[in-house]
C-alpha cells in the first residue's frame, strides 16, 4: 500500500515538472505574453514552488528544522514579490528535479526480512496423546515430540530421536551438499528433511530457534543503517544565514532591493543539491549496464570506502552445486569408467543431490541414459542400493558401509586424497566388497582467483567465511588464493565478524544464500548474487550482481570510487559557480532572470559532469584462467583422476 502510494506521488511529481518545464520554455520565449491574464511561467511556481513552501514552513514551525527548501522558498517569495515570475518559476523546477533525483536515489524499502519471516514454518507435527497432532509451531513447548516428514520443514531447533534422513541446510550454513542425521543429532528450524520420516525433541521454542535469531538480526542491522543525509540540507542553517546575510549587506550598500532578490535566488543550493544525485544516478545506471544493481546512493558511497571484502563460499566463489571431479577403481576386474557406470546404475532413482550429480556426470560424458537397477531402494539419507547380474550393487559413505560389516579401510587412503580437498566422497560395493569411489566437490570459480587478486590491486583485503567443514573452505580459499579463512560459521557468527572488521575498516560481505542476509545487512556494505542467490539475501544487500558474475566486482569498487571523485568535483564546482554568481549579481552585473539562466549553467555543468561516468568502460575485465587448486573435473570416463 505504501510502495504504490510512493509510485503515485513520483508520478504526479513528474507530470508536475514536465509541464512546468514547458511553461517556463513559453515564459522565457514570451509565447502569451498580453494574452494571458498572469505570466504562464505561475504555472510552475505553483505546480513546482508551493509544494516546496510547504515543506519548508513544515519544517520551521512542526519540525524545528532548517532546510535548504527554506532558503528557496524564500528565494522564490522575493522574485514573486518583485514581478520576476520566470526565475521563481526556474528555481522551483531545478530544486523539484534535484528532489526527484534523490528519491530516485533514495534507499528501496527492503523486503527480505519479510521474506525470511516467510521461511518460519507455519505448523508442526506435535506427539500429544500417542497421535500426532498439526499446531501452529508457536504452541510448541521445549521438550514436545515432533514428528518431521519427507520434504518437511524443520519447525523449531531440537534433537533426533529416532529415524535417519539427510537434511539441507544451505538456509542456515550455506553448505551445498545435505548433512546425513541421526539418532542424538541436532536439527536447526528452517532446514529441510530431505528423505525418511524422524521424531524429534524440541530443545527450543519457535521464538527462540535459529532462523527466529537469524531474522532479528537482519532487522536490528537494518535499522542501524542511517540514511545518507543530504550535503544542502546538513549545512542549510549556514546557508540560510550567508544568503540573507548577503542580500541585506547588498541591499544596504547599493540601495537596490532588485540586486538583494538577485542574491538571493543565485545563492539557491539547486547545483550543490544536485551534486550528489545526478552522480549517484549516472553512476547506478553505468553499473546495470555492467549487470550491476546498486541500490541506493548510500550504498554507493559506502561501496567507495571499502578496504575489506569478506566471501561466502558456496553459490559465491564456488558454483554452489556438486559436481562429480573424481572417479576411481579400487577393482582390477572393474576400469574407473565402469565404476562410474555402475554407480550411475545404482544412483538411476535416487532424490539426492549427490546421487543426481553421478547421474548428470555419466550422461554428459557418455550422452546415455544408465540402466536401471533391479530391487532398487534407498537408505534414507545414506545409500542407494540394486542388484545388477544377481548381486548387489551400493553407493554410499564410508560409515553406510561400516554399520553392514563391509570395511571401507581400502578405500581410505585414496579417499583421503580428495578429503584433504575438501571433496565429499562415496564409495560403490559390489557384493561385500568396495570395489571404487566418486568424489563429489562444489567447485570453485575459474575466475575466483584472478578477481581476489585484481581486488587486492584495489588496496582491498580477501577473506572466506563459511558455514562448511574446515577442510572444504581451505580448499577454496587455496583455489582462490585467500590466505584468511573462518569456517563453520553460522549465520550470527559471519555477521558478527564482519561488524567487528567494520570497526578496524570497512568491510563488505559478498553472499548468496538465506544465512548470508544477516551478515549482507549488518556489513558495512553487502554485495549478492543475484542468480542463483536467494531473494533474502539480494533484498538484504545494497548492490547485486545480476549473472553472478565474481569479475565484476572489481569495476563495481573502481567504479564507485570514480562515482565519489565526480560528487566531489560536483560540489566543489557547485560552490565556486554560486560565490562568483553572488559577486556579479551584487554588482548589478546579473538581473534577477539572467541570474537565474547564470543559475541553470550551474546545474548544468554538474548534470553534464555526472553523465561522464555512463562512458565509464570495464576496460580491466578480469582473466577467465582457471583458479589453482581446484579439483578439475574427468572429460572422459575411461581416465583416472586429474592431478594439479
Amino acid at each position: 500500500m505504501f510502495g504504490k502510494w510512493m509510485e503515485n506521488e513520483t508520478r504526479t511529481t513528474v507530470v508536475c515538472v514536465l509541464v512546468s518545464a514547458v511553461s517556463l520554455a513559453l515564459s522565457l520565449a514570451g509565447t502569451f505574453e498580453g494574452s494571458l491574464p498572469a505570466d504562464i511561467a505561475w504555472v510552475a511556481i505553483v505546480l513546482c514552488g508551493v509544494p516546496i513552501v510547504v515543506g519548508a514552513a513544515r519544517g520551521v514551525i512542526f519540525e524545528r528544522d532548517i532546510k535548504a527548501d527554506l532558503l528557496v522558498a524564500m528565494a522564490l517569495a522575493a522574485s514573486v514579490g518583485i514581478g520576476e515570475y520566470f526565475a521563481a518559476g526556474e528555481v522551483a523546477l531545478i530544486m523539484q528535479i534535484g528532489s526527484l533525483l534523490e528519491d530516485y536515489t533514495s534507499e528501496r524499502a527492503r523486503r527480505g526480512i519479510e521474506k525470511l519471516i516467510g521461511l518460519t514454518p507455519r505448523t508442526a507435527r506435535v506427539r500429544r496423546e500417542g497421535a500426532d497432532v498439526v499446531l501452529p509451531a508457536e504452541e510448541v513447548r521445549e521438550g514436545d515430540v515432533l514428528t518431521v516428514l519427507a520434504g518437511e520443514t524443520i519447525p523449531v531447533d531440537g534433537t533426533i530421536l529416532e529415524g535417519r534422513t539427510s537434511i539441507d541446510q544451505s538456509v542456515m550454513t550455506g553448505e551445498s551438499i545435505p548433512v546425513d542425521k541421526g539418532e542424538g543429532d541436532s536439527v536447526t528450524s528452517g532446514t529441510i528433511n530431505r528423505f525418511g520420516t524422524f521424531s524429534m525433541r524440541a530443545d527450543r521454542v519457535c521464538g527462540d530457534s535459529s532462523l527466529q535469531r537469524m531474522i532479528r538480526l537482519a532487522e536490528e542491522a537494518d535499522e542501524n543503517k542511517a540514511p545518507i543525509v543530504s550535503l544542502a540540507d546538513a549545512w542549510a542553517t549556514w546557508l540560510v544565514v550567508a544568503a540573507l546575510a548577503c542580500a541585506l549587506l547588498t541591499w544596504l550598500l547599493t540601495g537596490e532591493f532588485v540586486r538583494a532578490v538577485t542574491v538571493l535566488v543565485v545563492f539557491c543550493p539547486c547545483a550543490f543539491i544536485l551534486a550528489t544525485p545526478t552522480a549517484v544516478v549516472a553512476g547506478m545506471g553505468n553499473a546495470a549496464r555492467h549487470g550491476i544493481l546498486i541500490r541506493s546512493g548510500d550504498a554507493l558511497e559506502r561501496l567507495s570506502r571499502v578496504r575489506r571484502a569478506a566471501f561466502d563460499k558456496t553459490g559465491t566463489l564456488t558454483h554452489g552445486r556438486p559436481q562429480v571431479v573424481a572417479f576411481r577403481s579400487l577393482d582390477a576386474s572393474l576400469s574407473d569408467g565402469d565404476v562410474l557406470r555402475i554407480a550411475a546404475r545404482v544412483e538411476r532413482r535416487s532424490e539426492h543431490p549427490l546421487g543426481k550429480a553421478v547421474v548428470a556426470s555419466f550422461l554428459e560424458r557418455t550422452g546415455e541414459d544408465p540402466e536401471p537397477v533391479a530391487d532398487s531402494r534407498a537408505i534414507a539419507g545414506r545409500a542407494m542400493s540394486g542388484t545388477i547380474d544377481g548381486t548387489e550393487v551400493a553407493v554410499g559413505k564410508a560409515d553406510y558401509f561400516a554399520s553392514r560389516g563391509i570395511s571401507p579401510d581400502g578405500a581410505a587412503e585414496a579417499a583421503e586424497e580428495f578429503l584433504d580437498r575438501g571433496a565429499t566422497v562415496v564409495l560403490l560395493s559390489r557384493g561385500a566388497r568396495i570395489v571404487g569411489l566418486i568424489a563429489l566437490a562444489d567447485e570453485i570459480r575459474p575466475d575466483a582467483k584472478d578477481t581476489v587478486r585484481a581486488l587486492e590491486g584495489l588496496g582491498i583485503s580477501c577473506m572466506l567465511l563459511t558455514g562448511d567443514n574446515e577442510r572444504a573452505a581451505a580448499a577454496a580459499a587455496e583455489a582462490a588464493g585467500i590466505s584468511e579463512v573462518r569456517a563453520n560459521l553460522l549465520p550470527e557468527e559471519k555477521a558478527s565478524i564482519v561488524k567487528g572488521d567494520d570497526e578496524r575498516e570497512p568491510t563488505c560481505m559478498i553472499g548468496d544464500g538465506v544465512n548470508d542476509a544477516p551478515a549482507l545487512s549488518g556489513a558495512y556494505a553487502g554485495i549478492a548474487m543475484g542468480g542463483i542467490g536467494s531473494d533474502i539475501a539480494v533484498e538484504a544487500a545494497d548492490a547485486v550482481l545480476v549473472g553472478d558474475d565474481i569479475k565484476r566486482l572489481p569495476y563495481l569498487f573502481r567504479l564507485t570510487r570514480r562515482a565519489m571523485d565526480k560528487v566531489r568535483t560536483n560540489i566543489i564546482a557547485s560552490l565556486v559557480i554560486n560565490a562568483s554568481a553572488v559577486s556579479l549579481s551584487a554588482a548589478g552585473i546579473l538581473t534577477p532572470v539572467t541570474g537565474a539562466l547564470w543559475h541553470n549553467f550551474g546545474s548544468v555543468f554538474v548534470v553534464v559532469n555526472a553523465a561522464l561516468l555512463l562512458r565509464e568502460r570495464d576496460r580491466c575485465r578480469v582473466g577467465t584462467g582457471g583458479a589453482e587448486g581446484a579439483i578439475p573435473p574427468q572429460n572422459q570416463p575411461q581416465t583416472s583422476v586429474v592431478r594439479d
